[in-house]
């Protein structure tokens, strides 16, 4: 079933709030904390609705003006971690189904620069669910770079509307309808941008979380509390090894082998500890999903986070998770 994240959903609310509508008398309550997702009918549904009443092309370019990463959940979070603009936007297609989970996308290497593709495997969602995701995307990455650039090309698998100019003048350069695929193509001098635009409140507060759940492990020697600490940063940004860790404690590969040995401890003993206690604590959070974990735990895929957690528990994560909150609603009064 083609569905969006919930984090998504309430763009649409935040955008009603802004024009002072009342968007829950309109659309509906706020999708619970606990929900990760909506069924993309309910999205479209809610789409319409706005759209209706303001009766006027370009919805979704203005409902993506409010875009922010706390809208793409953890995965906007992972991509402010990234140091150039072309690396942010591999992880949000990396991980994308965790946002947008409705037609695959596809990241082409062009000698222009790159495109980023849907088809139509599972249907075509209708022009205010495309507008709405190709122009937020690309106002997320403007606004991470802090510049507003124009892209290269832009496709849409749907017909061309009356007035174009509103897309023209929103996305800067060639944009197409009616084509077989939606397609958006950006050149390589963007790609190669730093990030400018962080949000230290969606960072602040996944490490906090993420330190309260290394908090829980046991005591250690402060040595190996620091190298714990040191790995989660690590991990968010996609560069947990061991030469990384060496470097941000300004010693050689070598020497922190030898010290690690010291206590009792190898690089990768550290690591999967550190990364399983991380995940048996996000687990215990209702809003993540297992993919989302696994891109906070720095796996490439979930199907690499579940073979780990396997080697580290017996049990597979969604196993897991329904034992431990099971025992939670046992023990709570």
């Amino acid at each position: 079933m083609s569905r969006v994240a919930a984090t998504y959903v309430r763009l649409l609310y935040d955008y009603l709030q802004a024009q002072d509508v009342d968007a829950e008398r309109l659309l509906g309550p706020l999708p619970p904390a606990d929900q990760h997702f909506v069924p993309l009918s309910a999205w479209q549904g809610m789409l319409t609705r706005v759209q209706d009443l303001e009766g006027r092309p370009g919805l979704g370019l203005r409902v993506a003006a409010g875009i922010s990463p706390r809208h793409f959940g953890v995965v906007g979070y992972a991509a402010l971690a990234c140091a150039t603009l072309g690396e942010a936007l591999l992880r949000l297609e990396r991980y994308h189904a965790s946002v947008y989970d409705v037609n695959p996308a596809v990241v082409r290497h062009l000698p222009e620069g790159i495109s980023i593709e849907w088809g139509v495997s599972r249907g075509k969602p209708g022009p205010l669910v495309d507008e709405t995701a190709i122009a937020s995307l690309v106002q997320l990455a403007r606004d991470m770079t802090g510049h507003v650039w124009p892209v290269m090309e832009v496709s849409f698998v749907n017909p061309r509307p009356d007035d174009v100019r509103p897309y023209e003048d929103f996305f800067g350069g060639l944009v197409r309808f009616g084509a077989q695929v939606t397609r958006l193509v950006l050149a390589a001098e963007h790609l190669v941008l730093p990030l400018r635009k962080s949000d230290p409140a969606l960072l602040a507060l996944m490490d906090q979380q993420a330190e309260a759940l290394l908090a829980r492990v046991a005591s250690v020697p402060a040595e190996v509390e620091a190298w714990r600490r040191t790995l989660v940063v690590l991990i968010r940004e996609g560069r947990p090894a061991l030469v990384d860790l060496a470097r941000a404690h300004h010693l050689s590969p070598r020497s922190l082998q030898r010290r690690l040995a010291e206590q009792g401890l190898g690089f990768q003993r550290l690591l999967d500890d550190t990364r399983q206690h991380l995940a048996e604590g996000y687990m215990r959070q209702h809003g993540l999903d297992l993919a989302e974990i696994a891109l906070l735990l720095g796996f490439s895929e979930q199907s690499a986070f579940t073979r780990a957690f396997r080697q580290w528990t017996g049990l597979a994560p969604a196993q897991w998770r329904k034992q431990a909150l099971a025992n939670k609603n046992q023990v709570s009064p």
